[in-house]
């Protein structure tokens, strides 16, 4: 059995990473704040989401270098996403509802709602 050692190293800021949803019983669709706590990087966006690979979601960075958004999603549904840092990184979500193997030989995070 081979080791596996990380690409690259990610500095994480004091905050966790957090996925917080909220879903509305009478609305058909649920609130989902996504927070990435990184520091040391200019940009971060969502991808995936919706199945849209090519319209990032931006993120909002705070100053303790985390960043942050907030999303609309339908009720009831699975999401592969990513993020995407400084325009060139990818990285998933540890605390995602799970991972998937996609075809690109990494893989995706995902979100149950």
């Amino acid at each position: 059995m081979g080791y596996h050692f990380p690409l690259f190293v990610l500095r994480a800021s004091k905050q966790p990473n957090m996925i917080q949803k909220t879903i509305y019983k009478t609305k058909d669709y649920s609130k989902v704040k996504f927070t990435l706590a990184i520091e040391d990087k200019e940009s971060a966006a969502i991808l995936g989401l919706n199945g849209d690979w090519k319209n990032p979601i931006p993120m909002k960075k705070k100053k303790d270098g985390s960043f942050t958004a907030e999303v609309q999603l339908p009720k009831s549904t699975q999401h592969e996403f990513r993020y995407l840092l400084n325009e060139t990184e990818w990285i998933n979500e540890p605390e995602a509802d799970g991972e998937i193997v996609n075809g690109y030989g990494t893989s995706n995070s995902v979100l149950s709602l």
